[in-house]
């Protein structure tokens, strides 16, 4: 197993980029390799720091990074040696078994879809993303790749990420829903409506019809489906809802009594920690041939090394098979 990791992507790179890296060697077996993509003084100095010299652990040296407020597909363009370039390059050549970044995500998701090919049966790939909720995690597809889907790809993404909610998060029969505007079949527009069609006939998918918005923290569904543009909004209205509430709690709690605040840390410690994105690693990009993990712009070693982690996982479970396996008697027609 080579699992390849961007170096250079995010706000903390390389620094807590190479100490995650170091922190999920504890998930690779002794053959196993860990490459890291980025800019070789930078990335070595990380690794002198940190007494980082595990053989596992291997160094590319690129020469270009593309930065976070860059054009995705301008930067692909224009900086071939970047190390989200030459990390895609490598994975589509199969020379590696993951590849792993918190950098620009229209960038990386844009050149693993133009490096790597696509699995039988998948006409355009999604990120699925995991997130917390009270009744624990849901998945939600697309939150980005794709902004503009047909029908048929909704139903693809409802096929792929059964596959991810049974194989990854352990579910056994997972339960989708269409997120709309109303629970009526009538509801949502035209791209709602003829993917409803769809996904309704699919008899391997246990459809719950169409859901709303407050229905992804009300237990009812376990997979979320939606277009790119949808998806995006619901993650970054979560992030920050969540975010603030938690602030507001802390700073209620503390205000009102210094000794109530000791005694309620440990309780909001373990809130948090739950519904915290470091903990699930990143989002998958799922529909490619390999394995290829999205990881959040903030993320802090212990979100690289829970991508590193959930890497393992879908390379050891399989997960690609087991999606070809689920697509395959669907019919030629619908996937053109």
């Amino acid at each position: 197993m080579r699992i390849g990791v961007d170096a250079m992507g995010g706000d903390h790179a390389p620094g807590e980029i190479v100490r995650g890296a170091a922190r999920g060697l504890q998930f690779l077996g002794q053959s196993d390799e860990l490459i890291l993509y980025g800019l070789q003084e930078r990335v070595e100095a990380e690794c002198r720091e940190l007494g980082l010299s595990d053989p596992r652990v291997k160094i590319v040296a690129c020469s270009q990074v593309i930065e976070m407020d860059e054009s995705p597909l301008e930067a692909l363009r224009q900086k071939r040696d970047s190390t989200i370039v030459r990390m895609a390059k490598a994975g589509g050549q199969g020379e590696l078994g993951a590849l792993i970044s918190a950098g620009n995500t229209g960038a990386f998701a844009a050149a693993c879809q133009l490096r790597i090919k696509p699995l039988k049966g998948i006409s355009r790939p999604g990120i699925a993303v995991v997130m917390p909720t009270f009744h624990g995690p849901v998945l939600i597809c697309d939150v980005g790749a794709n902004v503009a889907p047909k029908p048929h790809h909704l139903h693809e993404y409802a096929r792929m990420c059964t596959c991810y909610a049974r194989g990854i998060l352990g579910i056994a029969e997972p339960l989708v829903g269409l997120v709309s505007i109303g629970e009526e079949e009538v509801k949502g527009n035209r791209l709602v409506r003829e993917a409803r069609g769809l996904i309704k006939q699919d008899h391997s998918l246990r459809f719950v019809g169409n859901v709303e918005g407050r229905d992804i923290f009300a237990g009812n569904a376990h997979v979320f489906i939606c277009d790119g543009f949808v998806g995006n909004v619901v993650l970054k209205l979560t992030e920050g809802l969540a975010d603030g509430l938690f602030k507001t709690i802390v700073r209620e709690i503390e205000q009102e009594d210094a000794g109530m605040s000791r005694q309620f840390e440990p309780i909001v410690k373990r809130i948090w920690k739950r519904h915290d994105f470091a903990e699930y690693g990143g989002a998958p990009l799922l529909g490619i041939n390999n394995v290829a993990i999205i990881c959040h712009g903030r993320s802090d070693q212990r979100a690289i090394s829970n991508g590193i982690r959930v890497a393992t996982e879908q390379i050891r479970t399989k997960l690609n098979d087991l999606i070809v396996g689920q697509m395959s008697d669907c019919h030629e027609g619908s996937l053109t």
